[in-house]
């Protein structure tokens, strides 16, 4: 089963710069895309967004031109589900989910603090309400794989510049530590690094420094989270910087799972 997350920073920008072209071409099961930054009725009248061969589902922020996120899968999946279940995740569409037998697959775009101070506490908020939510799906004995930007880098290797990111939204102590009881006690697992070792594997790179992609200044802020059943299905990852999409770039994993129905 070969899954692709990536936040577009704009399905049409994306579209443009020659996203869908690519995306034919990867025998992906299911696609988890962030940031789409449209509505559904804006895009509805464009097969462009709508590739052969899959079905679509999307969950749009109401705020026009802002946040959003969507799912393809070539399989149609038993169940939808849209939203985490408070205002900041649902009004600003940050969360959907598609149900395939006993496992489930979601596109999850957690919010940016950096904007502001109010912004961090709404951020803090919604780390705090997910952990709550993830617990729960953990016990739910049915299997997970959590796809999206998550807006923080783990571990020092997970950037390049983190001596001087410290104190930035992204790398704050809080931020990380979050990760680190989701990935220790909380018994989520960061696919990528479970077949990925290596430094300098980043999947974002600052618009606000021009050579940042060309220089491979980034950060590691885009993941697939799996339940720790998953973990021995793990079989690859690739991050796709070969074309520039988005700011971001396409995550790619394999797993030895097959995907099903009921």
């Amino acid at each position: 089963m070969r899954i692709i997350t990536m936040n577009v920073n704009g399905i049409r920008s994306a579209a443009k710069k020659g996203f869908f072209s690519w995306l034919a071409k990867q025998k992906a099961d299911v696609i988890c895309l962030q940031e789409v930054k449209a509505q559904f009725h804006q895009l509805e009248i464009d097969p462009t967004f709508f590739p052969e061969g899959y079905h679509a589902y999307f969950f749009d922020a109401e705020k026009k031109g802002y946040s959003g996120v969507a799912l393809y899968t070539r399989i149609e999946p038993d169940n939808i589900h849209r939203g985490l279940g408070w205002k900041e995740a649902d009004e600003e569409g940050r969360y959907i989910q598609a149900d395939f037998g006993n496992l489930s697959v979601a596109s999850l775009y957690l919010p940016s603090g950096t904007s502001g101070e109010h912004r961090q506490a709404i951020k803090y908020d919604f780390l705090a309400r997910l952990r709550k939510h993830l617990e729960h799906q953990k016990q739910d004995k049915r299997h997970y794989i959590l796809c999206g930007d998550w807006n923080i880098a783990h571990k020092q290797i997970d950037l390049k510049n983190w001596k001087a990111n410290q104190k930035h939204s992204g790398f704050l102590p809080e931020e990380r530590a979050w990760l680190d009881e989701l990935f220790g006690s909380g018994g989520f697992v960061d696919a990528f690094r479970v077949v990925n070792q290596e430094p300098d594997q980043y999947t974002w790179w600052t618009a606000r420094q021009p050579t940042a992609w060309e220089n491979n200044i980034g950060w590691r802020i885009d993941y697939q989270v799996v339940t720790p059943e998953l973990k021995t299905a793990i079989q690859s990852a690739h991050i796709y910087k070969d074309e520039k999409f988005s700011d971001h770039a396409p995550l790619i994993m394999d797993y030895r799972i097959i995907p099903s129905t009921k």
